[in-house]
């Protein structure tokens, strides 16, 4: 019970520090999924994004 109080006391007693922590946690929360959706997105379907095929198509200026 120790570590639930102390939880509650450090976070969920006082709205001035509940609220940041649940803005925080939720666009952290965003990032983190973001990027892993985003990774796995890319390797499902590695080779058949434009990043990966730009290079048969796309000429180098000189």
């Amino acid at each position: 019970m120790s570590l639930a109080n102390n939880f509650y006391n450090l976070i969920f007693k006082r709205n001035s520090v509940y609220v940041p922590v649940v803005f925080a946690s939720a666009f952290a929360f965003g990032i983190g999924f973001d990027l892993g959706t985003t990774a796995f997105w890319d390797s499902w379907n590695k080779g058949k994004q434009w990043k990966d095929i730009r290079h048969n198509y796309v000429q180098q200026e000189e």
